[in-house]
């Protein structure tokens, strides 16, 4: 992280404005206190565990063991000593201070260094009846029943075994008119076996338009045209030649839409702050990308997402949109290709949180602000991005970016048989939806304050 992206970091303090996509808010720093000679889990370790790893690691949850059992726990205890040592968990591939993000879940050096001396003291029990109580996990909606539910449109069978590549399943809407909504939840079915869901939303061009603007009288001059928010490079995939789909259970190329939300672990809930909302137009076409993990037996899917309206239109419309690079080409066998693309907002914008999403070939990401006086700051960087873990990082302040600013992504990849998770090495990689193809796209969560919402 250069110096600059150190400066910016370090003045994310105060949680300004959040949209908490599906990932949590941010805990306030732990004080340093006196470190007792020999924690136990009773007293110092469960209450770092129910916070930060229950909801995951439960019975019903996706991790392999559940924190909430002390015999479980002490079992797995030089797993979790690995984990914690080398920031493996809890989940979290992005640099920077603790307060520069509003769902950092990252532990603090002191919750770090009482779960390793308590591993290495031999995990004692401590009195387990003055163990704080467990945490309650509701298999019923969280935010209160949601004023829509809408569910994938036949099962999935997730197999007992093997690997299973992302899948995308369409849900349509069939709202009636547009709506405001001000928080969303999904409910997998299979939870067990659902790592992760994103959810992305798009009108199609066969969508009926909305009511045209009522005409100016006779001589008034015609209402201006809005301006495009974003000046933005146009990349586009360049292979010759793509075999048609016929799966009707993947969305094409492309076709997915912008990201509204999802599922990850220990959080299935997007809330939009009070005075915000976030609207979907009639005719939207929901994709689900589904993450599924094998778990031993077969159990099927039927994941549902959640809908809660607003009354009225927002104070500040909630916005969300993509930038991506598919023209790009990874040469068969290269180990560092960097793919680069470039977004320019027309106004300022305040940016709430960035998505980056590649495949099994990507490897890191780094976001840079080149403002118009030349100055350049990294404002993200995701030097260990994980497939496995889509994380939406939300800045714990929002990132102003003025007119004429250029936010500028790079992605680097490693098409080479040295990278474990490369299908093919022997092949070059083009944009595409499944895991054997590549992404170079980011999702992006912001408000623009000097517009109000649109008609």
């Amino acid at each position: 992280m250069t110096s600059s992206s150190r400066t910016r970091a370090a003045q994310l303090s105060a949680l300004a404005l959040v949209v908490a996509a599906g990932f949590g808010l941010a805990r306030a720093p732990q004080p340093l206190v006196a470190q007792s000679a020999e924690p136990t889990y009773a007293k110092e370790v469960a209450p770092i565990l129910y916070k930060n790893c229950a909801g995951c690691h439960r019975s019903g949850g996706i991790g392999p063991f559940s924190v909430l059992d002390y015999d479980a726990v002490k079992k797995n205890a030089a797993d979790l000593r690995d984990a914690v040592k080398t920031g493996y968990m809890p989940p979290w591939h992005a640099e920077g201070p603790h307060d520069a993000f509003a769902n950092d879940r990252r532990l603090s050096d002191f919750e770090k260094s009482t779960l390793l001396r308590w591993v290495d003291a031999g995990a004692p029990a401590g009195d387990l009846k003055k163990a704080p109580a467990k945490p309650q996990f509701s298999s019923s909606w969280q935010l209160g029943e949601p004023d829509l539910v809408l569910s994938m449109q036949e099962d999935f069978t997730v197999p007992a075994e093997g690997k299973v590549d992302y899948l995308y399943f369409q849900v349509p809407t069939d709202l009636p008119d547009d709506r405001w909504v001000k928080s969303i939840e999904m409910m997998p079915g299979a939870r067990g076996m659902v790592h992760h869901v994103l959810v992305f939303a798009r009108v199609p061009a066969s969508a009926p338009a909305a009511a045209p603007p009522t005409a100016p009288a006779a001589g008034a001059p015609a209402a201006p045209r809005p301006r495009p928010l974003f000046v933005q490079k146009e990349f586009y995939r360049t292979r010759e030649s793509d075999e048609p789909r016929t799966d009707t259970l993947h969305g094409p190329p492309r076709q997915l839409g912008n990201l509204i939300g999802g599922s990850v672990p220990g959080n299935d809930v997007v809330e939009f702050p009070a005075g915000t909302a976030l609207r979907v137009r009639k005719g939207t076409i929901l994709t689900f990308q589904m993450h599924y993990t094998a778990r031993g037996h077969e159990m099927k899917d039927r994941t549902r997402i959640g809908f809660r309206f607003a009354d009225r239109a927002p104070e500040q419309e909630v916005r969300v949109a993509n930038f991506v690079n598919g023209q790009f080409k990874l040469p068969a066998g290269q180990k560092d290709v960097m793919v680069e693309s470039e977004l320019e907002p027309t106004e300022t914008i305040h940016m709430l949180g960035m998505t980056p999403h590649t495949h099994v070939r990507g490897k890191k990401w780094q976001y840079i602000l080149r403002r118009t006086d030349g100055t350049e700051e990294v404002v993200l960087d995701v030097p260990n991005y994980d497939f496995n873990w889509q994380t939406q990082y939300m800045f714990a302040k929002p990132l102003v970016i003025n007119a004429g600013d250029k936010l500028i992504s790079r992605a680097w990849y490693d098409n080479s048989k040295e990278n474990a998770h490369n299908p093919d090495a022997t092949k070059d990689v083009y944009w595409g939806d499944q895991t054997w193809e590549e992404m170079q796209y980011t999702g992006i969560t912001f408000i623009v304050p000097g517009r109000k919402p649109t008609p």
